[in-house]
């Protein structure tokens, strides 16, 4: 089974909310994001063309930001993938003769995140508009490795008021990229008919 085959059968378990696609996260991206108001589940897919290579990578980058995470993997990953993951880590399994997938063991709740990797996941200064409406002046002229550290060593911001509000911009946000993703689609598409008509007037 391939990486499409297995969103396919995914999506429809993402209820409430809106789901993501390769959203950027640390270092990498997560396949499938679920985010609704009261959490983010991220998900990594794995098909059979697929390596575990860069699974510690991921995880890592999941960890910090997402309050579930869940590996959807074939069958033929499972058995090297379990020692890999906390048992906190969830895991699905995709299986071709099955129209659903199968629930291997269900996802708890992350305790590892932390503020400065989800602070990142948004914009410089979507953050720091965060930090003016809680009061810290001088925020707008802080640079990126400044608001880290405030974030990483502050004891007034609480991380669910920073998730919280990283999760209404994501939200927020998803009109704008569903826009983005429809041009790009019509652009290779624009792109495809061009290259088809110049190789049709080669050929004539």
């Amino acid at each position: 089974m391939n990486d499409p085959e297995i969103r396919a059968r995914l999506y429809p378990l993402l209820a409430g909310g809106v789901y993501v696609d390769e959203l950027p996260t640390g270092t990498t991206r997560a396949d499938v994001v679920h985010i609704t108001p009261a959490f983010m589940h991220g998900y990594e897919v794995k098909g059979d063309g697929d390596t575990l290579q860069r699974v510690p990578n991921q995880l890592r980058c999941y960890a910090e930001v997402y309050d579930f995470v869940t590996f959807v993997v074939t069958e033929k990953h499972l058995a090297k993938l379990l020692p890999l993951l906390p048992e906190w880590v969830g895991v699905l399994v995709a299986e071709a003769a099955q129209p659903a997938l199968r629930p291997h063991r269900a996802a708890s709740y992350n305790a590892t995140v932390q503020r400065p990797p989800l602070a990142r996941m948004l914009l410089l200064e979507e953050v720091k508009q965060f930090l003016l409406a809680r009061g810290l002046a001088g925020a707008s002229t802080l640079r990126s490795r400044e608001v880290a550290q405030y974030l990483r060593t502050s004891h007034t911001i609480p991380l669910s008021s920073l998730a919280q509000y990283v999760r209404e911009r994501l939200i927020a946000r998803l009109p704008e990229r569903l826009l983005l993703r429809e041009e790009r689609k019509a652009e290779r598409e624009r792109a495809a008919r061009v290259r088809q008509r110049r190789q049709a007037h080669r050929r004539g």
